[in-house]
């Protein structure tokens, strides 16, 4: 493994999660989140996106690695269309129904995602502009990172073995999003070998990419709207006690 990608695997693998969780505390450490907050949160997090999968980008590019070979193609455009669809509404479902779950009963509300949901998610129209901003600069690039290249490398440095490269992918994935708690750790991991998969299966990061999109724009969007009234109402029922 040549040493720019094992470093890079290195810093996915122990910088991101330590940078995330350090970023999650500071936010949890504020009685409340500002739309400036918000904003040059969203900024800096797509600045961070694009450079990282610019940087993955440059070093396979100058080790003769092809974009195909990163997922950068649609070797299959009838079965990679039919994936994206699938794949997308399975996780547009799951996130509607996990919401409504959550909801169903105010006084059960606890864990980190709502905490995150309140103090990050978009609040008006402006931030919603941005905020879809950061999901497409978000899917884009974390499929690249995840699904493209750290999945090529664990495949081909285990001799071409395609169940190592999306374990190993969706090890390093879900440790990305270790600031979810322990919940969030074992939901990304399924999510991850299942995107995995569906990379290796299609040879194509796009339906990846596009159900990547769906899950963060319709948590980014429904999330907020759902959860306020759930949490005023618990609250309420707080207050009475």
């Amino acid at each position: 493994m040549p040493w720019d990608f094992a470093l890079i695997l290195v810093f996915l693998a122990v910088a991101v999660p330590w940078l995330g969780r350090r970023r999650i505390r500071q936010l949890f450490a504020m009685p409340q989140t500002t739309k400036m907050d918000r904003l040059s949160l969203y900024a800096s997090t797509i600045a961070f996106q694009w450079l990282a999968a610019g940087l993955i980008l440059w070093r396979t590019t100058a080790h003769g690695i092809r974009p195909a070979q990163l997922g950068l193609a649609i070797p299959s455009p009838r079965i990679t269309v039919a994936a994206a669809i699938v794949l997308s509404m399975l996780i547009l479902l799951n996130q509607i129904f996990s919401l409504r779950r959550i909801v169903a009963n105010p006084a059960e509300i606890k864990g980190i995602f709502p905490q995150l949901a309140m103090k990050v998610f978009p609040q008006d129209d402006v931030e919603r502009l941005a905020f879809f901003a950061l999901v497409s600069a978000v899917a884009v690039c974390e499929e690249i990172i995840y699904r493209g290249f750290v999945q090529f490398v664990f495949q081909s440095w285990s001799g071409d073995a395609v169940t190592l490269g999306i374990v190993g992918s969706a090890a390093i994935f879900a440790l990305a999003h270790l600031y979810q708690g322990r919940r969030g750790l074992v939901s990304t991991s399924v999510i991850g070998l299942l995107f995995s998969a569906i990379r290796a299966w299609t040879g194509s990061l796009l339906a990846p990419m596009v159900a990547h999109f769906v899950a963060d724009l319709a948590a980014g969007f429904l999330a907020p709207r759902k959860l306020r009234p759930a949490l005023a109402s618990r609250d309420r029922v707080g207050t009475t006690h």
